[in-house]
């Protein structure tokens, strides 16, 4: 288990409303090793959000185990969970001025959470021009939030994050508010902190573009891991993964239950209903039943 910043287990989500159930997570499964940096995908719907609200100890599971950084969320007490939230996750938001305090400099804000950690006494603020540099804003370390673009405001709400030296670091839709440039910038920068700091980094998102950008990529639709693309090891550099080779694997659940993306039943023209499945020389073959 020390491997792995984060295990999930037959995760399950039940909102209720009006004596409506609405399940958002059906069984998620998930492990995540420690200092791995990977993209959580999925539309609208499918429990990405909800799966961040469980790591973030923002919300419970309905059933299932979650463990993160060793910690059994659900049997954390209600201190120890305000705790865990102050710092073992970190949280950068899609908008990043939900993290800002406009009547601070990038400074003051970044040193702001380190006044509710017991473990960051002195040096407050020597740190919090530290992590601007590391997200490249040193230079704008006495600048008010009015001076900032929307993109070095996120570089700021990123440096907030990484305050009192979380574990794991969430993005939810971190570059949803900016332009393609500056999206690429920031998601540079989560590699740097990935490489440089040793944090655990989970990126939260819709834009499967995001994948030339991190080592691993799992999708979930309908509230299960349904999917996953892991570079090459032999290709990973620093250098951009535009180019990196990727493999891609299903997830099998514990029933023996597999989603096949939708695009792929588009491209063999396999509709709702029953499919072949035939064992050829160690492979799986899917197939329509009128094409044998």
């Amino acid at each position: 288990m020390d491997k792995y910043a984060i295990v999930s287990e037959n995760l399950v989500k039940i909102y209720r409303a009006a004596g409506i159930e609405v399940p958002a997570l059906q069984g998620l499964d998930l492990r995540v090793e420690r200092g791995e940096i990977m993209a959580i995908v999925g539309s609208s719907g499918s429990g990405k959000t909800t799966l961040l609200n469980m790591i973030g100890g923002l919300d419970l599971p309905s059933a299932g185990r979650l463990y993160v950084c060793g910690k059994d969320l659900l049997k954390l007490k209600a201190a120890e969970l305000v705790e865990y939230k102050r710092n073992t996750v970190g949280f950068v938001w899609r908008n990043g001025a939900r993290n800002l305090l406009p009547c601070l400099s990038a400074a003051e804000n970044v040193a702001m959470p380190m006044r509710f950690a017991r473990k960051m006494v002195n040096g407050k603020l020597r740190r919090a021009i530290g992590l601007l540099d590391l997200v490249e804003l040193k230079s704008r370390a006495k600048s008010g939030l009015s001076r900032l673009s929307g993109g070095e405001q996120q570089r700021v709400a990123i440096a907030i994050a990484l305050a009192n030296d979380p574990e794991v670091l969430l993005a939810d839709e971190p570059t949803g508010s900016v332009d393609a440039g500056t999206s690429a910038g920031i998601l540079d920068m989560f590699r740097r902190i990935n490489r440089e700091l040793g944090t655990t980094v989970l990126i939260f998102t819709h834009d499967r573009e995001i994948a030339g950008k991190v080592n691993r990529v799992v999708s979930i639709r309908d509230g299960k891991a349904a999917s996953e693309k892991i570079a090459a090891k032999s290709e990973l550099s620093d250098a951009s993964f535009g180019g990196v080779r990727r493999e891609e694997f299903f997830a099998v659940d514990k029933a023996g239950g597999v989603q096949i993306p939708p695009e792929y039943l588009e491209k063999l023209r396999i509709k709702h209903g029953k499919v072949r499945v035939t064992a050829e020389e160690g492979r799986l073959v899917i197939s329509a039943p009128d094409r044998v």
